[in-house]
């Protein structure tokens, strides 16, 4: 099941609990990438990861951020040139070993093949390059919720988002949690968010908390095994938005921009 545009723009932009959701895995990634340390750098993102590239503009040398067909695409930034591409989840408009930090927000988890996905990654990675992947916590209450984009699609331990990288190539370098609040728009928790984020990393690293975060470094070798086929879409397609696969009950939608 692939999220919606304009789902994932209502909760993150438009609703309480998504914009405290933005707030807290945003600071988490500029404590590990700060900001004024990727001049020069070409930054990217797969899935929905508008809401965590926003730092990255005035610093960066490229910005862009990658939505998947089934998904459909938000312009983006909000009055200003556009950053926002749509794409084919296993091909990639960008150049071999460009990219020189990755974001993965909302694209593992509901994607239709994942080791197709990941080994895109792995290519458009450069030397050095480093991704930050960002899925849901199977034992938190967050997985179990449909009412945040962290309930659709397949939910991971930290054992096994490891496992799944180092076969795709990518070695773990460093893993944490976010989000201990309950998917929940009461005042209370919302207000009290950064308090229990301070508190939950402290008490347990990932039973509770709603999010898993793991950087990843590039190998140097691609793993071994049988070949992946690639279908590269046709710039025809990619207008279109149709891409493959995709499944012909989700059309793609593309909705106006967001900050």
């Amino acid at each position: 099941m692939h999220h919606d545009i304009d789902q994932l723009r209502h909760f993150y932009y438009q609703r309480s609990l998504g914009r405290v959701v933005q707030r807290i895995l945003r600071d988490r990634l500029t404590a590990r990438w700060a900001p004024a340390g990727t001049t020069g750098m070409t930054v990217a993102g797969f899935g929905f990861p508008a809401p965590m590239l926003r730092p990255y503009l005035a610093h960066a040398r490229r910005v862009t951020a990658l939505m998947p067909g089934p998904q459909g695409v938000l312009g983006w930034p909000a009055g200003m040139p556009n950053h926002s591409v749509l794409c084919d989840e296993a091909a990639w408009p960008i150049e071999t070993g460009s990219i020189d930090r990755l974001v993965m927000l909302h694209g593992l988890e509901t994607s239709d093949h994942p080791r197709e996905l990941l080994a895109e990654a792995w290519r458009c990675l450069g030397p050095g390059g480093r991704m930050m992947m960002m899925v849901p916590n199977r034992a938190g209450l967050w997985a179990a919720s449909d009412r945040t984009p962290f309930g659709f699609g397949r939910a991971y331990t930290t054992g096994q988002i490891e496992m799944q990288m180092r076969a795709a190539g990518l070695m773990p370098e460093w893993h944490g949690s976010a989000i201990y609040i309950p998917p929940s728009d009461r005042r209370f928790w919302l207000r009290s968010a950064q308090f229990w984020e301070r508190a939950g990393a402290r008490i347990s690293r990932v039973l509770i908390a709603g999010v898993i975060l793991v950087e990843l470094s590039k190998q140097t070798r691609a793993p071994v095994g049988p070949g992946i086929r690639i279908h590269v879409p046709s710039p025809r397609e990619i207008l279109d938005g149709v891409t493959r696969p995709r499944p012909k009950s989700a059309p793609v939608r593309r909705a106006g921009g967001e900050d």
